[in-house]
């Protein structure tokens, strides 16, 4: 690929240092993914440059008018606190006919709701838990149709906020606390789903039309007791010495059952379109004992840091860090947003 000029957006606080000298692990891991994207692009020639956005557009704007960039690299996970507002930034570099990378704005806006998206999979008939929401304000009335343990978590927030041992609940009362709990902590409404005791596993994806999948990975939970097994916590997924003190890790799933790999690429694939979704994409799987799959989520743009999941499946199937970055610059420029047709 040729140099191209990057902007590369994310939170205003995440905006890394030239070098990680003289930082913890544990002040690096809040910048990680921003770090490994700029060094790298820069090292593969682009010219680039970090903005840090917090509430105000008219500088994403000035970026764009003065600097010119060929494309944004899309970082960012909110905009103004607000994590579903993200959706409205890339909503606005198609108005400014930007290109950009990952998900667009009908994707993003779709698979960040969980009880639609859970809707429109269901309406594909593609397995996914059964469900209820309680909408904040909402009388409680427990689901008359879904048998405990039942699993509690936010419609909206993404990366384990609100997910907690306590998110697995066996009886009304536990769950009525719950509910509350998530309403009062997240600001949002509760998304009720049968548990799905099994194994967890992940799925990459990279593409607009034409769709590619990456090895199916999965989250070993090490030698947490079975109680507090098959859940991806916050701890679970970013506290690295509860990591280490448990052995937690993700690797290439091992012993899948014949067709499961096959099985889980398709189905990936058809969420993926199903959602509208575009650019790059991970989605979250439980396998019971008896290998009978369903869908946990679609996550739109998920962490890209050299070292997670996504980067590392990518590697598995031999496309190197480097590579996968300039992969998903080519598909965010490839994608044919609607202001390309004035193009034509």
């Amino acid at each position: 690929m040729k140099p191209l000029r990057v902007l590369v957006l994310m939170h205003e606080s995440l905006v890394p240092p030239a070098s990680l000298k003289g930082y913890s692990d544990k002040e690096i891991d809040e910048f990680r993914t921003e770090y490994d994207v700029v060094a790298n692009l820069e090292k593969a020639g682009h010219t680039v440059r970090a903005l840090g956005l917090g509430d105000n557009l008219g500088e994403l704007r000035a970026a764009i008018t003065d600097w010119k960039p060929d494309v944004a690299f899309n970082l960012l996970e909110e905009f103004q606190g607000i994590v579903t507002y993200d959706q409205y930034v890339v909503a606005f570099l198609e108005l400014m006919k930007l290109p950009y990378t990952g998900c667009n704005p009908r994707g993003m806006m779709i698979s960040r709701d969980k009880a639609l998206s859970k809707q429109i999979l269901s309406y594909h008939r593609i397995p996914t838990p059964g469900f209820a929401v309680i909408r904040q304000g909402q009388r409680y009335r427990p689901p008359r149709k879904m048998k405990f343990p039942l699993f509690v978590k936010s419609v909206t927030e993404d990366a384990s906020l609100g997910i907690a041992q306590a998110s697995i609940v066996g009886d009304a009362d536990k769950l009525k606390e719950r509910i509350e709990f998530i309403h009062e902590q997240t600001n949002s409404d509760a998304l009720i789903e049968e548990y799905i005791e099994g194994r967890e596993l992940y799925v990459g994806v990279l593409g607009n039309d034409r769709l590619r999948t990456f090895p199916v990975w999965e989250m070993d939970f090490g030698t947490l007791p079975e109680v507090m097994a098959g859940i991806a916590t916050r701890k679970v997924k970013w506290d690295r010495r509860y990591q280490k003190k448990h052995g937690i890790r993700t690797g290439a799933a091992q012993s899948l059952p014949d067709g499961a790999a096959a099985y889980l690429d398709k189905m990936s694939k058809r969420i993926y379109r199903a959602l509208y979704m575009t650019g790059y994409a991970r989605m979250d799987f439980r396998m019971r004992p008896d290998g009978s799959v369903f869908v946990l989520e679609a996550n739109a743009n998920p962490n890209i840091s050299r070292e997670e999941d996504y980067a590392d499946s990518a590697k598995a199937a031999g496309v190197d860090y480097a590579s996968l970055l300039e992969q998903i610059i080519r598909t965010g420029t490839n994608y044919q947003a609607a202001w390309r047709a004035d193009e034509a």
